[in-house]
């Protein structure tokens, strides 16, 4: 059994990422890495493949498409990769100011991804989903595409309206928490009232892309948001944690980790 399992970080935008993987699993902690682009996708895979504690996730960011990084070539990459990719994430929609303006392509991109999962079922697929501003419209997406049956969607640091949380848990979303969201009225009390089958931790990490960061640093922030759930919850700690590991172990097929 693991110690914590970080279900949204970007490991592999962190310049020393492989060296932190290693050491976090002597530690007892995994990680879902989400990439920003397909290219970054594949990068990391081959980065991360000696280690069985990180499962690598085929992303698409919003913000990337925002600022004209990616175009319509990176969709099409995403989609054909998502076609056997079991993993997917970071993707989604970004409806705020640095997304606002793109939102149609961003939809559009977001779209062709999500078909290939409503139309290729693959077994433990998981998604890792960025929706600010934006849950209805992804949800309609994930509905409409099929995709929402076909996977285990998440949506990582949960922004939107109540209506839309409960909208999300209906269709069977799960939901990733870190401090910043606890941070906030409105996020401590989804916190509160998220059912407990679906509550997962993760930390965003890092919070400046293309630097060093520390493993301590990260299981700082994830045994931090772990205690103020359980007390927002009236939880023991203890409990809380197990489950909501052995729940991110499960999702991850962490069932034998190991990092050669």
């Amino acid at each position: 059994m693991m110690r914590f399992v970080d279900m949204h970080c970007h490991l592999d935008l962190m310049t020393n990422g492989v060296e932190i993987a290693r050491a976090a699993h002597a530690e007892g902690i995994g990680f879902f890495c989400t990439t920003v682009t397909p290219v970054d996708a594949i990068d990391a895979r081959e980065r991360f493949s000696t280690c069985a504690n990180v499962r690598v996730g085929t992303g698409l960011h919003p913000w990337w498409i925002a600022n004209g990084t990616c175009g319509a070539d990176d969709a099409s990459a995403a989609a054909e990769l998502a076609t056997a990719s079991p993993y997917l994430g970071e993707v989604g929609l970004d409806a705020g100011k640095r997304g606002a303006a793109s939102i149609d392509e961003q939809a559009r991109a977001f779209g062709r991804i999500m078909e290939v999962v409503g139309a290729r079922a693959l077994p433990g697929r998981v998604i890792s989903i960025h929706a600010s501003r934006s849950t209805n419209r992804v949800l309609d997406i994930l509905e409409r595409t099929g995709a929402a049956r076909n996977a285990t969607c998440i949506l990582h640091w949960f922004s939107g309206s109540t209506d839309e949380l409960w909208r999300a848990a209906r269709m069977g979303c799960f939901f990733s928490i870190n401090e910043h969201m606890l941070a906030t009225k409105r996020g401590r009390e989804y916190a509160r009232i998220l059912p407990d089958d679906r509550l997962l931790l993760e930390t965003d990490a890092p919070p400046q892309l293309g630097s060093p960061y520390r493993l301590d640093a990260i299981e700082h922030s994830l045994a931090s948001t772990l205690e103020q759930l359980a007390q927002i919850r009236r939880a023991h700690v203890t409990t809380l944690g197990a489950q909501i590991v052995a729940r991110s172990m499960r999702l991850l097929d962490f069932a034998n980790a190991d990092c050669a």
